[in-house]
């Protein structure tokens, strides 16, 4: 149990994103599915992405909270500015997101439930790699306070 204890210790932080990532993306799935099964048509591009930019606004500020707290455990006092560079990194995945859902989906005419999940894998990995770089990256000045 100590041994799990300890590699969960060291690698804690990609854990807890990875558990994190995952409730984002129910959160996305959940609210994209909502919308295409109720009011919105997949079968239409611009509802399509007015789907997806739904589904967008509610995982982004579920991750935003839990990256904040849970994550990253961010100190940083300034959190309207860390919020405003939390969600422009988003955006960049946004528009990934939204590029290969067109793809795949109305271009190429896939199942646009099975994309969305799929698409998911690849914004995952660049929301991370965002987050560590660009929003919530400690300093020497973070690190004391």
């Amino acid at each position: 149990m100590k041994k799990l204890f300890s590699l969960y210790k060291k690698y804690e932080e990609i854990i807890n994103y990875l558990i994190i990532g995952g409730c984002t993306t129910l959160v996305s799935l959940a609210t994209y599915y909502l919308c295409v099964c109720t009011f919105l048509n997949p079968n239409d591009k611009l509802e399509l992405q007015i789907a997806n930019v739904i589904s967008w606004i509610f995982a982004v500020t579920f991750a935003y909270f839990t990256n904040r707290i849970i994550v990253f455990k961010s100190k940083n006092e300034k959190k309207l500015k860390e919020a405003i560079s939390f969600y422009s990194s988003r955006v960049l995945t946004l528009l990934l997101d939204a590029g290969l859902m067109y793809l795949f989906v109305s271009v190429l005419h896939y199942n646009d439930k099975i994309v969305k999940l799929l698409v998911q894998f690849i914004i995952i990995i660049a929301n991370y790699i965002l987050s560590k770089l660009f929003v919530f990256k400690k300093n020497d000045k973070n690190e004391k306070k």
